[in-house]
């Protein structure tokens, strides 16, 4: 007699895992400014197309971990806040901060930024992830979200 497949045996389990314990990098960041001129943006600095980075930071504000979230053309890089949570979550973030390029040199934010650091911070929010800040890096300097007061949350 054929034995009865149950919803069990169709849909895959998703388990989670942590592989090995989190080394703290113990690198603090203290303003937008250090952020700005740090191997993270000089990285983004050399790369001709836009790319999109996550770091996340846990309760002291040391950098435990990044993602690379997405990398675009020369003007821009789709972002949605599923691809860039989920790292921040599976690092067990307390906080992080958002960095992109922008290869043509100016470093003022387009609306499509402004637009996606609302919807990214509003995420957040929900999540219980706090964003510090969202800098832009090019060659033309930097941009912070957070020197704009254009992010709500707490510093």
């Amino acid at each position: 007699m054929a034995r009865k497949k149950t919803l069990f045996s169709f849909i895959p389990q998703v388990e989670l895992s942590m592989i090995r314990d989190v080394k703290i990098s113990g690198q603090k960041y203290n303003s937008s400014e250090e952020v700005a001129r740090s191997e993270f943006a000089e990285n983004l600095l050399k790369s001709d197309r836009e790319k999109f980075i996550c770091m996340h930071l846990n309760v002291k504000n040391q950098i435990i971990s990044f993602e690379v979230v997405s990398t675009g053309s020369l003007t821009s890089s789709l972002v949605h806040p599923r691809e860039v949570y989920k790292g921040a979550i599976l690092s067990n973030a307390a906080s992080v901060i958002f960095m992109h390029n922008h290869p043509s040199g100016d470093p003022e934010p387009s609306n499509d930024d402004m637009e996606i650091t609302k919807r990214l911070e509003k995420a957040g929010n929900i999540l219980g992830i706090d964003v510090l800040d969202h800098i832009i890096v090019a060659s033309g300097g930097f941009y912070s979200f957070r020197q704009h007061n254009l992010l709500t949350g707490k510093e």
